[in-house]
């Protein structure tokens, strides 16, 4: 009986430690199954955060997950961004074409924007006008003042469109001061003005009698071959305007632009004077056949446009005495250009020979052309008397 108890208590002790030792053993399992399901979950969380960690993180908190359940891991994320992607694109398609552009090109294929056209009277005009003689001015300094000419003495404005296109012709031989004069104060009113304009300086070669009129049928056969011109103004080098309201432009009949100089005591010397400075459109300069060609010297070529004018029908426009007034550069008569003895007669026989003696019967030779910053000078033989 004494054996049969002490094997009785090796048993139950050993029963104690066989459940003992499997009570540990569950729980050490149970503990390292939910300290990998933390970590499994800590993985997922960091695939689904694209900017909380680097790859090298991520890799590092999968080192207790089975080689297995990461890379199913992988393929689920992959399958995810493809989706991303595909509603990423179908947005875009569905946005208009114009807002898929890159930005510096959604516009490179669309026409400028037509300007509007210049008003009426430009709002840049600032009036009266102070004109001194007495400073001399240099080419450098014109040139600085004026930087958006373009060569050739071509301007056009830049937020609208010019309501004409003019030609500004100067009969010229051996007047360079007087020149720049005209260039320092005339380009910037003509820009006030808004015009699309160009300065052509016709210079008559050699020292045979100067022919102003000639000059002045070269300069529009001339002009019209770089441009379209539709106006022509016609400017001795020597009178500036002393207000910029007087527009150099065409209208609906020819102009007279120098209406009171200071030479006449700024008065008109009388009513069928022409002279000075005028304009013509192309229409009003082809009907009366331009300008005669056989006034050699000084005088009378402008009584003769008048007497053009007149027996087409048209009739001379003028600006107010005060919006006309203008300055002449005081000077000697130059040489080869004395009064012209024959005037009186020819300005008696206009309407006789303007239709032979004109724009249809000039002839010239161009010796040079020159594309200068502030104007195209054209050198040209006029021939003789």
């Amino acid at each position: 009986m004494a054996g049969d108890s002490v094997n009785f208590n090796l048993l139950h002790r050993t029963c104690k430690l066989v459940v003992l030792l499997c009570f540990l053993h569950i729980s050490v399992t149970v503990v390292f199954y939910v300290r990998s399901l933390d970590i499994r979950f800590a993985f997922v969380q960091n695939q689904q955060s694209h900017n909380n960690g680097t790859q090298q993180n991520q890799l590092g908190n999968t080192a207790f997950i089975p080689k297995k359940e990461v890379e199913e891991v992988k393929k689920v994320e992959e399958v995810k961004k493809v989706e991303e992607v595909k509603k990423v694109e179908e947005v875009k398609q569905q946005e208009p074409e114009a807002e898929r552009r890159p930005p510096d090109t959604k516009n490179a294929e669309e026409p400028d924007k037509k300007r509007d056209k210049c008003p009426e009277t430009s709002p840049l005009l600032v009036g009266p006008l102070r004109v001194e003689f007495n400073v001399p001015v240099s080419l450098e300094q014109i040139k600085k003042d004026n930087m958006k000419l373009r060569p050739g003495g071509r301007f056009t404005p830049q937020d609208c469109e010019a309501q004409q296109k003019v030609a500004i012709i100067i009969p010229f031989r051996k007047r360079d001061e007087h020149l720049k004069y005209w260039l320092y104060y005339l380009h910037p009113i003509l820009q006030r003005q808004q015009l699309d304009y160009g300065v052509y300086v016709i210079n008559q070669d050699g020292d045979e009698v100067f022919n102003r009129a000639k000059l002045l049928n070269i300069g529009y056969t001339e002009s019209l071959k770089e441009y379209d011109y539709e106006c022509f103004v016609f400017s001795d080098v020597d009178l500036i305007p002393m207000d910029d309201r007087n527009t150099y432009k065409c209208f609906s009949q020819p102009r007279h632009l120098s209406v009171s100089m200071d030479k006449f005591g700024f008065r008109l010397p009388y009513h069928q004077y022409f002279g000075g400075v005028s304009s013509m459109s192309k229409e009003q300069y082809l009907k009366i056949n331009g300008f005669p060609n056989n006034y050699w010297g000084w005088g009378g070529e402008d009584d003769d446009i008048y007497n053009r004018l007149s027996s087409k029908g048209m009739s001379i426009s003028r600006p107010s005495g005060e919006v006309g007034k203008c300055r002449m550069i005081r000077h000697d008569r130059d040489k080869q250009n004395e009064p012209n003895p024959q005037r009186f007669d020819r300005i008696a026989h206009t309407r006789e020979t303007m239709s032979k003696d004109g724009i249809n019967s000039l002839s010239y030779r161009v010796v040079k052309v020159e594309k200068l910053d502030l104007f195209t000078r054209i050198t040209v033989d006029v021939g003789k008397p």
